[in-house]
């Protein structure tokens, strides 16, 4: 262990008080009542409670409405990606000002009623709200302060600012102002620091539904995983070198951890400004993980359902004449499911995805536009289930179907997988948040969920659905929940199974079944192959599944190899309990 002279102990000390208690007087009862003074971004921990606070002397029920606009400093806007110009990100330095949320408390937490991303007229954001803290402070003149984490989600994609807000309020209302403040985010094309006082206005009423969004909150808090911080792992397993746990650069770096014995052991939340105060339920943008998340176990699970409907085809139910071409008849949807449909441009790794032709499927608002680029983008160049090129539109188009399939076999043409199936078998049951239950759809009638991304999790979902998938296999209370046979090829249970090379990759990556699978073998000197599947995120996001039942994970934006590599972790987990085979 590297000591440090206690002279420079107490100087880092200091520093850090010195840091908070300035962050903490420019948001001081005179700041918040004048609105002026919050001229840059300050450290986090104003926006939380600390030792001297004292327990709220009012409870806020009712509605908040905010107005006005923050400052902005962009540190990185990459106008390249999927061609955004200029004025669209001149529209991502704004925020939506059409924020008039209902909110109320329970002991010391203040509860948004609704969760999930808010639609908005705002062209570019939608706020998820979070619950946060009230308190009072010294000083505050008989007001109580009110926190409440959010992040800031693109509107049709998965990048995630993340923020606190922070008014005062009593009884007969709030001042007028509210501060406001974003300093981290995951999404690999825009950084933005946001900061400054908005227009406030607290309307106390009384909040329908009360006492079940009470209960709702406690259920949700009660079925969290326990966690504890990371540098305590070191205690249950000294062996550990906890230091390559982390991957990548550390400023793309939003959270990451490890979790066993039936503990998450996580890092801090870092920002550009601070730890963020909030951290175990910092939303973060699932990307690409929902393809196992969604596609994967939607899958599996109409399939052990309906036995059989992952060897339907495309051309049964293709919805529109560009799925009825010839190229889409013998498509069937396990083709679909495993990348494998035999319809793309390149089989270079990441080649079609990276092309600017991915642009007509991810920025089209409705499902017509999006189903047009799924199934008239490629052409057939190798016959169904030969050949994996990894493909959204894959993706995409499966949830079209699976819905389609759905609505023929009840007769219901309002149903939907996610909502009719996934939710009510299986992340409900989960207990997972309340924002990993709301999927992105398209914003028309059609209200067609992504299923290859747009979900937002909290760190503890990704858990709870790797436990799901890995020790408990796929079951709920003793009763099988997924198809045994397909979950059991996914998760690499099946050595006659191992799924599709990936192109370039093909002795150490497979793909089946929306999970992803490293061959570690050669990493731990194993006698035989020892494979580890995993989710995967765009950016920088791993949800491992390892073998020994320790999932490990990492939520990062800079999109560089070291950011995907978990290498080191794999060794480190070996330590924990050995899991090369046999």
């Amino acid at each position: 262990m590297r000591r440090w002279p206690l002279d420079a102990c107490l100087a880092t000390l200091l520093l850090l008080g010195a840091t908070a208690l300035q962050a903490r007087g420019t948001l001081d009862f005179k700041a918040m009542q004048s609105g002026q003074g919050y001229r840059s971004s300050v450290d986090l921990s104003a926006f939380a409670p600390d030792e001297a606070s004292l327990p709220a002397t009012h409870r806020f029920e009712g509605r908040l409405q905010l107005s006005g606009q923050p400052q902005t400093r962009t540190l990185l806007a990459d106008t390249d990606f999927l061609a955004f110009t200029e004025a669209d990100y001149r529209q991502a330095r704004t925020i939506p000002q059409d924020f008039d949320y209902a909110f109320v408390q329970d002991k010391d937490t203040l509860i948004p009623v609704r969760r999930g991303p808010i639609p908005s007229d705002h062209p570019w954001w939608e706020f998820i709200l979070e619950p946060g803290k009230v308190w009072d402070e010294p000083g505050d003149r008989g007001y109580t302060r009110a926190a409440i984490p959010f992040s800031l989600a693109q509107k049709n994609q998965n990048c995630t600012s993340n923020g606190v807000l922070m008014l005062l309020f009593n009884a007969q209302g709030a001042l007028a102002h509210a501060a406001f403040q974003v300093s981290s985010e995951t999404c690999r094309y825009l950084h933005m620091d946001m900061w400054g006082f908005l227009q406030a206005r607290y309307l106390p009423g009384a909040v329908a539904n009360k006492a079940a969004i009470v209960a709702a909150y406690r259920t949700e808090l009660a079925a969290r995983l326990p966690t504890r911080p990371l540098s305590a792992l070191k205690a249950a397993y000294p062996d550990l070198d906890l230091a390559r746990l982390a991957i990548g650069d550390p400023t793309a770096r939003t959270r990451y951890g490890l979790y066993v014995d039936g503990v998450d052991y996580a890092s801090p939340c870092p920002t550009r400004h601070g730890d963020y105060p909030y951290c175990q339920v910092m939303d973060l943008p699932s990307y690409s993980t929902a393809k196992t998340i969604v596609a994967g176990i939607a899958a599996m699970r109409m399939q052990q359902r309906w036995p059989g409907v992952m060897q339907q085809h495309v051309g049964d139910y293709a919805p529109t004449p560009a799925c009825a071409a010839a190229r889409w008849r013998d498509v069937s949807f396990m083709n679909l499911l495993d990348m494998a449909s035999g319809n793309y441009g390149s089989a270079d790794y990441m080649a079609d995805e990276d092309s600017p032709k991915v642009a007509a499927l991810l920025r089209p608002l409705t499902n017509a536009g999006k189903l047009r680029a799924a199934c008239s983008s490629w052409p057939r160049s190798a016959p169904p289930g030969s050949r994996w090129v990894y493909h959204t539109s894959d993706t995409y188009l499966l949830g079209i179907m699976l819905n389609r399939f759905l609505r023929t076999q009840t007769g219901q043409a309002d149903l939907d997988v996610f909502s009719s199936v996934l939710l009510p078998d299986v992340l409900a049951p989960l207990q997972l948040s309340p924002t990993a239950r709301v999927s992105r759809r398209t914003l028309d009638t059609d209200a067609q969920p992504f299923f290859g991304y747009g979900l937002f999790v909290h760190a503890d979902d990704f858990i709870k659905l790797a436990r799901f998938l890995d020790t408990d296999h796929g079951r709920m209370d003793g009763r099988q929940i997924l198809d045994p046979q397909m979950l059991d090829a996914a998760m690499q249970r099946n050595p006659e199974q191992r799924g599709l090379p990936v192109t370039s990759l093909e002795q150490t990556f497979r793909y089946q079944h929306a999970v992803w699978a490293r061959n570690v073998q050669k990493l731990l000197n194993c006698k035989t192959a020892a494979w580890v599947p995993f989710m995967s995120g765009y950016g920088g996001i791993t949800v491992a599944m390892f073998p020994n039942g320790v999932v490990w994970y990492n939520v990062a934006d800079d999109g560089k190899p070291a950011s995907f590599d978990f290498a080191d972790p794999a060794r480190e987990i070996n330590k924990i309990r050995g899991y090369c085979p046999g």
